[in-house]
Formats: C-alpha cells, sequence, structure tokens
C-alpha cells in the first residue's frame, strides 16, 4: 500500500450574498487557489457552477478535523503514555495475585494462538498474547490472557481473567458469557457458590485532571 499526507489549507465560509461571494474569490483568487473552501449553509446551483468553473476544490456542508499544536498532541500522547503504564501495572499486579491462586499444574505460553489452533490444557492456563479468531482454547483449570481474544474459549476452572473481547466465543462452565459484560480492559470471571460472577479490574476509560 502506497499511502502520503498532506498538510490542506481550509476556508470555511458562509454564503449569504451570492453577489458578494463571486466578487470576493474573483479578487482573491490567487490566495486561495490552493486552499479547499468549505461551505456551510445553502450553496446554489449558480455558485457550484461558477467554482467549478473556476476552478476551486470545494466541499459542501462538510466537517473536516482541527488540527492540534504539537504541544497538544505531545500532551496527549504522553496522558496515552501515563494511563497505558498505569493499566500495565494494575494489570501486572492483578495478574501477580491470581497466579498464585493457580493450581499446580499450570502451562505458560507467550505466543499468538492463531486461526485454525486448537488448546486443550490440563490444568491452569497463562497465556500472555492474543487469541485470533478461528481458534479454540479449553482449559480443565483457570485461565488469564492478558491480551485480545477474538476466538472461541472453554474454560472450567474457578476463575478466569481476560479482557474486552467483543468478538469473543466464552464459555465458563457450560455457560455462554455475554461480551457486554467484558466491556472493560481486564476482567475477572469467577465461580462463587454456583454463580458466574464478573468483576472489572481495570475500567475502560480513566479521567485524568491536569
Amino acid at each position: 500500500m502506497k499511502s502520503k499526507q498532506y498538510s490542506v489549507k481550509v476556508f470555511e465560509t458562509t454564503i449569504t450574498d451570492e453577489e458578494k461571494f463571486i466578487k470576493f474569490f474573483d479578487t482573491n483568487y490567487a490566495l486561495f487557489k490552493d486552499h479547499l473552501i468549505l461551505i456551510q449553509g445553502t450553496l446554489s446551483k449558480d455558485i457550484r457552477a461558477y467554482l467549478t468553473k473556476k476552478p476551486l476544490i470545494f466541499l459542501h456542508n462538510k466537517t473536516v478535523p482541527i488540527g492540534r499544536s504539537r504541544k497538544a498532541l505531545e500532551s496527549e500522547l504522553n496522558i496515552q503514555k501515563i494511563e497505558n503504564d498505569v493499566n500495565q501495572q494494575i494489570a501486572q499486579e492483578e495478574i501477580k495475585k491470581l497466579s498464585t491462586r493457580l493450581q499446580n499444574n499450570l502451562t505458560v505460553l507467550d505466543r499468538i494462538i492463531r486461526s485454525g489452533q486448537e488448546l486443550d490444557i490440563e490444568g491452569d492456563l497463562l497465556l500472555l498474547n492474543r487469541v485470533n479468531s478461528g481458534a479454540t482454547i479449553h482449559t480443565t483449570g483457570n485461565l488469564i490472557i492478558t491480551q485480545v481474544v477474538e476466538g472461541a474459549l472453554r474454560c472450567d476452572g474457578n476463575f478466569m481473567m481476560i479482557t474486552a473481547s467483543p468478538k469473543a466465543n466464552v464459555i465458563f462452565h457450560g455457560v455462554e458469557v455475554d461480551n457486554n459484560l467484558l466491556a472493560d480492559k481486564l476482567n475477572r470471571v469467577e465461580l462463587k457458590k454456583n454463580q458466574i460472577l464478573i468483576t472489572p479490574v481495570i475500567k475502560k476509560e480513566i479521567n485524568w485532571e491536569l
């Protein structure tokens, strides 16, 4: 794939007087011929024909993204980095706590489970990578997955921990788990007194005050 990125100058206007509009662009054509003209409101056939003939590049009743300064972008990226670092730390602490509850027969994997692969694990599984669509994992014990799941999970242990995975097919002790209940960044699914409980460990959004 080949791609290019352009910086485009945009002139936004609303036409209230067609004669004044045409006179303005006739006078300032050299200035605006390399701009994108964004026209809001009514655009008559005469003005459309004028813009096409001139020619001027224009859009009608569209919303274009407003550019951000370098400082604003750096600030946004810094906030995202802080959030990711905090989420990573919380996730590691939760995994560490849950790992102490894993049974003796523990399998640890750090690889992508790809489409068409089937894992049948006797005991517990700690997976440090993603599960692609078309892959299936079944564990007789507990299950922790730290990345997105798009395949099928079958867990018969006391608990499992997974991230928000809207495309996953999750069966916990023979019961299908509603993906809408896994909307947070990290979720703990447990079996307590014959009931399946889902607890968000890391919420989907974190609000920062600077």
